[in-house]
């Protein structure tokens, strides 16, 4: 995870991006804390799901991550965009 700005601390509402192996349906978002997802198809044919949107903290960011253990989906990466009072 990277954030340029400010320091993230445990308490700190982010912008995040997940990528996993696998296609996760949209209907899941609401489970997924109200993340966008996003499923696309590699030139290899693999396909890769992305969820991004605000976590209000890293406590939030946990039960997104358990969520996905859960659904048995390997994670690739977790991104931190942004961190909420950065200027864009």
């Amino acid at each position: 995870m990277r954030c340029h700005r400010r320091k993230l601390r445990l308490n700190t509402t982010a912008i995040y991006r997940i990528s996993i192996q696998g296609c996760l349906d949209t209907h899941w978002s609401d489970y997924l804390a109200g993340l966008q997802i996003d499923c696309t198809a590699e030139s290899t044919g693999h396909k890769i799901t992305t969820l991004t949107g605000p976590l209000i903290d890293q406590a939030a960011l946990l039960g997104v991550l358990n969520g996905l253990y859960t659904f048995g989906l390997p994670l690739l990466s977790v991104e931190c965009l942004s961190i909420e009072g950065d200027e864009a």
